[in-house]
Parts: C-alpha cells; sequence; structure tokens
C-alpha cells in the first residue's frame, strides 16, 4: 500500500493514496507515545476502514506495532442484520490473526428491547427522551475502555473512525488540531475535547470522503494484499452496488428516531435480503407503543412533600403491563417468522431478542416492573382529569 504499490492508479485512485499517506503521518506523529491501542468499532462503515486499514498498516510495517491492540466491537442487539453479520465475520477474521476483540454490550437490564418492555419504558423520541444511544452504546464503550486502562495500567490510544464530513451535526462539535510538537500539518488529528484520564482519542480518517472509504471497503480491503477483508457484506447495508450514491446511514433496525428507515427500506429490496422485510412492522410496534391507550398517565393533584404541585401534572408515563406482553409476543413473532424463513433458506437469522433476553423481560413484567416514580397502579393515559392549580381550584382535562 506504498505510493510504490499504489502507482498503478489512474488519476482519481490518487485521492484514496493520499488520504492513506495521511493517516500512516497521523500514526507516526502520535503512535509512538502510546504502548496500547483500543480500536472503538461500530461495525459501520467508517469505523470498519479505520479497523481494517489500522491491521493491514501495521502488517504491511508501514506504521508501528504496538504492543497490545484491542478491539472493541459495540453491540447494540439491535444492528442491522448484514451489518450484524459483516461483523461478526471480520470478528473471526480477527480472532485467527490472534487479536483481543472484546464484545460490548448494555448490561442486561438497560439494553434496548429489555429496557421498553421490561421496565415500561416508551421509545426514545427527539424531543424529551432520547436515552437510546447514550445507554446502549456510549457508555458500555466507555465502561470496556476503562476497564482496559484499569488492565494495563497506562494511557491508551483511542482510535476512532470519526470523518469530518460524516454529519454536520457532528461536524459541528469537532475541535481540531493538525500539528503537535511542531509537527507538520496533517500529521495527525487530535479531538481537543476528547482527551480524557484513561487516554487520548485519534481520528486518523478524519479527513477522509465518503466515496474513499468505499474505495477501501469495496475494492482494496478485501483483496489478498491488504487482508482479505469480508467487508464488501458492508455494502449492502449501505445501499449494495449503488451504496455510494445512497449512502444511507445505519442505526438500529426501525430506529424510532428517523423519519424512516432508509438503510431498511434498500435492504429488503435486495433479493438475498427481502425476507427482513417484517422488520418493517417494528416502526409501526413503536409508533403503537407511544398512543395513551398503551400507557399510564399521572393523576392529577401529586405534590411535593413541601406540599408544592409536582411539574408535568397528568403526564404520560411507562407502557402498560397488558401492553407491553402483547408488543413482546408480537415482536418475538416477527423474529420467528424470518428466522423460520432464513432456516430453510439458509440465510443469516435476525437475533434481537435472545434467550437470556425474553426471559428477564418477562421476569421483569411478573415482578410488575416499572420506572422509578411509578408504581403500575395509575389510571391509564386515556382516561379524563382534572387540573389543579396551586390554589386548589381546578377544571376538567381532556386528552
Amino acid at each position: 500500500m506504498s505510493r510504490k504499490q499504489l502507482s498503478f492508479w489512474d488519476s482519481e485512485r490518487v485521492t484514496l493514496d493520499e488520504c492513506i499517506e495521511l493517516t500512516i503521518r497521523s500514526f507516526q506523529a502520535y503512535a509512538n507515545d502510546y504502548k496500547h491501542w483500543c480500536i472503538a468499532w461500530s461495525g459501520g462503515k467508517d469505523s470498519t476502514a479505520l479497523l481494517t486499514l489500522t491491521i493491514a498498516l501495521i502488517e504491511s510495517g508501514q506504521i508501528p506495532k504496538p504492543k497490545s491492540l484491542t478491539v472493541l466491537y459495540a453491540d447494540t442487539r439491535m444492528e442491522l442484520t448484514p451489518l450484524q453479520y459483516s461483523a461478526f465475520s471480520i470478528i473471526n477474521q480477527l480472532k485467527a490473526r490472534g487479536i483481543d476483540v472484546r464484545v460490548v454490550t448494555a448490561e442486561m437490564d438497560k439494553r434496548f428491547l429489555v429496557y421498553i418492555l421490561g421496565r415500561g419504558v416508551p421509545p426514545p423520541n427527539n424531543n424529551t427522551l432520547r436515552w437510546c444511544t447514550r445507554q446502549i452504546k456510549l457508555d458500555p464503550m466507555q465502561t470496556a475502555i476503562d476497564e482496559l486502562y484499569k488492565e494495563f495500567g497506562e494511557r491508551l490510544l483511542i482510535l476512532t473512525g470519526v470523518r469530518q464530513g460524516e454529519s454536520a451535526v457532528r461536524d459541528g462539535r469537532i475541535a481540531m488540531s493538525c500539528g503537535k510538537n511542531g509537527a507538520e500539518c496533517g500529521q495527525g488529528w487530535f479531538q481537543k475535547d476528547l482527551s480524557d484520564t484513561v487516554g487520548a482519542k485519534l481520528a486518523p480518517l478524519l479527513h477522509w470522503r465518503v466515496c474513499t472509504v468505499w474505495d477501501w471497503l469495496k475494492i482494496f480491503a478485501p483483496r489478498k494484499e491488504h487482508g482479505c477483508w469480508q467487508t464488501q457484506l458492508l455494502a449492502d447495508a449501505y445501499g449494495g452496488d449503488e451504496a455510494e450514491e445512497v449512502n444511507a446511514r445505519t442505526g438500529c433496525i426501525g430506529c424510532p428516531l428517523a423519519s424512516h428507515d432508509k438503510a431498511l427500506e434498500t435492504i429488503i429490496q435486495m433479493p438475498q435480503w427481502n425476507y427482513l422485510k417484517p422488520l418493517m412492522h417494528l416502526r409501526i410496534i413503536y409508533n403503537e407503543m407511544r398512543l395513551t391507550k398503551n400507557r399510564l398517565r399521572q393523576p392529577s393533584g401529586k405534590r411535593l412533600k413541601s406540599g408544592i404541585l409536582a411539574k408535568n401534572q397528568n403526564r404520560l408515563g411507562p407502557l402498560t403491563i397488558e401492553s407491553r406482553i402483547v408488543f413482546l409476543n408480537r415482536i418475538l413473532m416477527i423474529q420467528k417468522l424470518i428466522n423460520e424463513w432464513a432456516e430453510v433458506s439458509n440465510k443469516p437469522k435476525v437475533d434481537i431478542l435472545n434467550e437470556q433476553e425474553v426471559d428477564r423481560i418477562k421476569f421483569l413484567i411478573d415482578n410488575n416492573q416499572m420506572p422509578n416514580g411509578w408504581n403500575g397502579d395509575e389510571p391509564l393515559g386515556t382516561e379524563k382529569f382534572i387540573q389543579v392549580f396551586q390554589d386548589g381550584s381546578s377544571q376538567p382535562l381532556l386528552f
């Protein structure tokens, strides 16, 4: 992958050549300061490009080999099936190389569907209840990194797949510097606000464009000389042969925060993945979970110990026990229908609720588990209430 090796590229391919050179310079500027490297891997296109390129550069001797390299795979338990299948295929390749791979998941009661169905917390929304990303992805990853730091007893170099052009929202949070200790511009991209006591975070692909990422994943990473990585599967989750043009963002299956699930819609149009079509019903279920008929509501007149009326009188709350049982069975039926077809057609199965998670959900339901501040005896969200004021007066409140 040196410039000599890539000399056969046409003028358009020089862009990837230059990107790799900048990535190498980034490692050369910072890597020697850290013995232990950690790759935070989501299984998406950018972090997979980072993962496979980093190992290819180490194996080819173009960047120094660290004393230890640990790959932390963030398994949210809700990944798109092609993405999950691709990730575990790559994990097998990593383990065959003797690389330490650790699958990071949220603790049982905080997993997405366990939290909703077992505890009764409504699906996240973009206004007042966006709890999912931190709970099922960021916090577990930070915990795993903290444990790694304690294990080695010294600061880590934490590699991330963040790119400058990946998201306008994310770009607004990136404060970066392109030099260190007199190094030339381009010899490393640190995110200034992300360093902490356990290590420093480096984004070696920050300068890469999406087309560069796809050039690496679809054309070069699968080649023998670069590691024979099984990255072509990723293209399915982003639009197949048109992945670069479609560029669908991937997240949880049926993400309730997205206006529509573009990635899943794209996948089920492909013959090899059209058996996943029942997953489209998850968004319908999430929308139904938000309906007042499926939720409890705080009664009127609730006061604090001081005697002052509590805020958010009559607010909607958790899912009822009855609705949680119904939704659990519907989701299990979706998974069962897909996996029966996958079995006979020898295709990857869906795994969004395993046996341990189902058992835990049923246990929590049987024990009337509710979010803090709720006991399950509250009235249904559809019932009529009166609005109580601080002076004790009231008026009918209709929903």
